[in-house]
C-alpha cells in the first residue's frame, strides 16, 4: 500500500528514537533497543507523540538490534525485535499510519577473513529479517548504511519471502559528500539505483538539513523516475555535562526541509536530534506555501591548485612486464634518519626500482612510513612505497593519510591489515582496525576514482605463501585483485615447498608478484625470525647453514649465498624481487643483486 501512496503523495517519516528516548531520560543512552522489553509504555508513547505531530511513516525502535551491536544472544534480540514491532503496530492501530521495520548496519567483524566477515554478517541480517516477517512486517527500512554491501542481497533475501514488500535504503553522509567508507554521494546514488530488489533510497544521519539540501540539489538530476527519502539529523551535537545535546531548532528545520521537498523528495523526516516538535513544525511548514530562501551555501573547501604529476617508473615497468625489484628499508623509533636517507641513495645507485618503508611493524612505534617515505623521495629522489595499515587509524584517518601522501607525490602504497599488538601492550594500547586489508584497498581504489582519477595511486597487497594450504592465500590474493589492487608482495621465501608452489599460482593476467627474499645474517637472527615472526617458516637445513661461532663477515656471506640460491630459483615465476633488508645492511642487497644479475 505504501508504494501506491508514495506514488502520488509525500510520506512524512517520524524523527529520531534513541536521542530522543536519551533526552527524555535525562541522561545519555547508547542504545534504547532493550527498553521495548523494560519501558515499552514510554516506547509507545514515543510512537505516539510522532503520529499526533503529523508522522505518516513511523520506525520500530530497533536500529541496533542484533547481537553484534547489542552483544546479547539471538533469543535477546529475537525479543527485542518483536516487542518493538508489537509496539510500534499498536501506537499506528486504527490511524493511517505506516510501519516500517528499522534496520541499522551490523558491525563489522576484524577476523582478518573478508568472506568469514560477511557469512556471519549475512546470517545476521537473514536472522533480524526473519524475525520481523515473522511478525507480518511488510516495509523494511535500512538506515546509516555507508555502504551498499550486503544491501543487494537482504533485500532480494526480502522480496523472495514477500514480493509485496516495500523496502527502502538510507545512506549516511558527511559535509564533504561522502559516506564513512569514503564512497561519494554520486556513486552511493549510482550503485543504490542498481539495488534491483530495493524500492526507494536516499540518505540520512551524519549532517544536517542544510547539507543534505546541498548534496540532494547537487544529484538531483541523478534522481529521475526514483523515490528518494531525506531525514537529516537536527544539526551538529555538541557535549554537555557528559551529554551529547543537538540545538533545539525546529523551525529552521522545517524550513530546510521545506525547500528539500521542493527538489521532488517523496520521503522527508528527521534522525538524530529531532523531536515530534520537529516534525509537527515540518507538518505545518508544509501546508504553506514553498520558501523562495534558499539555506546558505558552505564553503566548499576546494582550491585551485594545480597538482603536478608525477610519472611512476615502478608502476610503468611493471605494466610493461619489465622485472623489477623492490628493497624494503626499516623506519627508525627516533629521529635519526641518516642511514636510511644513505640506504636510499645506494639502492637508486644500485639500480633498485622501489624503497618500501613498513607502518610500525611488530606493533612497535616507529617513524610514520609516508611522511618517511616522503622525505626518502624528496631528498633522495629514489622512488617509495610506504606500507599502510589498519592497526592504528580508524576510516577518517587513513583517509587523511592518503590524501597527504598523494599531495607529498606517494604513488605506490602497499595495504596490510597490521599486526596486532601484543598482549602486554594492550592495557596501553589500543588497536583500531577500523579496517582490514581488503577493505583498506576498496578504500584507496574508490579514491583513485574520486579524488586521482588523473594520477592514480598503484595499489599493492601481501601474499603468504608460507601457510599449509598456500592455493588459499592465492584466492584471497585474486580477491584483493578484484578490489583493485595489481601486484603483491609476498612474505619471505625459504622453503622448499613455497618455491615449488609459486609455477602454479593461477592469477589474473595484470596481477604482478614479487618474490620476497629476507637475507638472514646470523644463527640466531635465523632462529629468532623462524620460532617468533609471524608468517615466516626457515627450513632446518638453512638455518644449519649458519653456526653460532661464525663471525659477522662469514655468518654475512652465508646468508648472502642463501639468498642467491632463493633468488635463482625463484625468479622465473615471479615479476621482481622484494627485499626485506636485514637491519638496514643493504650492502647484503647489493652483492645479492650482483651475483644473481
Amino acid at each position: 500500500m505504501i508504494r501506491e501512496y508514495v506514488a502520488k503523495n509525500m510520506v512524512i517519516a517520524d524523527g529520531a528514537m534513541g536521542t530522543y528516548y536519551a533526552s527524555l531520560k535525562g541522561t545519555t543512552v547508547v542504545f534504547s533497543e532493550p527498553a521495548n522489553l523494560t519501558e515499552p509504555e514510554l516506547i509507545e508513547s514515543i510512537h505516539k507523540q510522532y503520529i499526533a505531530a503529523g508522522a505518516r511513516l513511523i520506525r520500530t525502535n530497533t536500529f541496533s538490534a542484533n547481537t553484534l551491536s547489542l552483544g546479547v544472544t539471538q533469543a535477546e534480540v529475537k525479543q527485542i525485535i518483536q516487542a518493538g514491532y508489537r509496539i510500534a503496530a499498536k501506537a499506528a492501530a486504527g490511524r493511517d499510519v505506516f510501519v516500517a521495520a528499522d534496520i541499522g548496519p551490523v558491525p563489522a567483524l576484524v577476523s582478518g577473513a573478508d568472506d568469514i566477515d560477511h557469512d556471519r554478517i549475512m546470517a545476521e541480517y537473514r536472522f533480524v529479517v526473519d524475525t520481523f516477517l515473522a511478525e507480518g512486517a511488510a516495509i523494511f527500512v535500512f538506515e546509516t548504511f555507508s555502504s551498499t554491501e550486503y544491501l543487494g542481497e537482504i533485500s532480494t533475501y526480502i522480496k523472495r519471502q514477500n514480493k509485496a514488500a516495500f523496502i527502502l535504503a538510507q545512506f549516511a553522509t558527511t559535509p564533504d559528500g561522502f559516506t564513512r567508507r569514503g564512497i561519494s554521494n554520486a556513486s552511493i546514488v549510482s550503485e543504490a539505483k542498481n539495488l534491483t530488489a530495493v524500492d526507494a533510497y536516499g540518505f540520512n544521519c551524519g549532517v544536517g538539513p542544510t547539507h543534505l539540501y546541498n548534496a540532494v540539489k547537487k544529484l538531483n538530476h541523478r534522481f529521475a523516475g526514483n523515490i528518494i527519502s531525506v531525514l537529516p539529523n537536527a544539526g551538529y551535537p555538541e557535549v554537555i555535562n557528559e551529554r551529547t545535546v543537538y540545538a533545539q531548532n525546529p523551525e529552521y528545520f522545517a524550513e530546510v526541509m521545506k525547500n528539500i521537498s521542493a527538489l521532488g523528495v517523496k520521503i522527508i523526516g528527521g534522525c538524530c536530534g529531532t523531536t515530534p516538535e520537529h516534525i509537527a513544525c515540518l507538518v505545518r511548514k508544509l501546508s504553506q506555501q514553498p520558501s523562495v530562501v534558499e539555506p546558505s551555501q558552505p564553503a566548499n573547501g576546494k582550491a585551485n591548485v594545480t597538482v603536478k604529476t608525477v610519472h611512476n617508473n615502478f608502476s610503468a615497468k611493471l605494466q610493461q612486464g619489465e622485472f623489477v625489484v623492490a628493497v624494503e628499508l626499516d623506519p627508525p623509533f627516533d629521529t635519526g634518519i641518516d642511514k636510511i636517507l644513505d640506504n636510499a641513495k645506494v639502492c637508486r645507485r644500485i639500480g633498485v626500482d622501489l624503497v618500501t618503508v613498513a607502518d610500525s611493524p611488530m606493533a612497535k612505534a616507529r617513524v610514520d612510513s609516508i611522511m618517511l617515505s616522503a622525505k626518502i623521495q624528496r631528498e633522495t629522489g629514489m622512488e617509495t612505497m610506504p606500507h599502510i595499515c589498519c592497526r592504528d587509524k580508524n576510516l577518517n584517518a587513513l583517509k587523511s593519510s592518503l590524501l597527504a601522501g598523494h599531495i607529498e607525490q606517494i604513488r605506490n602504497v602497499l595495504a596490510v591489515t597490521g599486526d596486532s599488538v601484543s598482549a602486554a601492550d594492550k592495557t596501553e594500547i589500543k588497536s583500531v582496525f577500523n579496517l582490514n586489508s581488503f577493505k583498506l584497498i576498496e578504500l584507496m581504489n574508490r579514491m583513485n576514482r574520486e579524488f586521482f582519477a588523473d594520477d592514480v595511486i598503484n595499489i599493492g597487497g601481501a601474499l603468504n605463501l608460507n601457510v599449509p594450504k598456500p592455493e588459499l592465500e592465492v584466492a584471497r590474493m585474486v580477491k584483493k585483485a578484484e578490489k583493485g589492487a595489481g601486484f603483491f608482495l609476498t612474505q619471505p621465501i625459504f622453503s622448499s615447498e613455497a618455491i615449488d608452489f609459486l609455477p602454479t599460482v593461477k592469477k589474473p593476467s595484470q596481477v604482478k608478484i614479487l618474490g620476497g627474499i629476507m637475507p638472514l645474517v646470523s644463527y640466531r637472527n635465523a632462529m629468532f625470525l623462524n620460532n617468533e615472526i609471524p608468517g615466516i617458516s626457515i627450513p632446518e637445513e638453512h638455518i644449519h647453514r649458519f653456526d653460532p661461532a661464525m663471525d659477522r663477515a662469514e655468518a654475512e656471506q652465508a646468508g648472502i649465498a642463501l639468498a642467491v640460491e632463493i633468488a635463482r630459483k625463484i625468479k622465473p615465476y615471479v615479476d621482481g624481487f622484494y627485499f626485506i633488508t636485514p637491519f638496514n645492511r643493504i650492502e647484503m642487497v647489493a652483492k645479492i643483486l650482483q651475483e644473481v644479475g
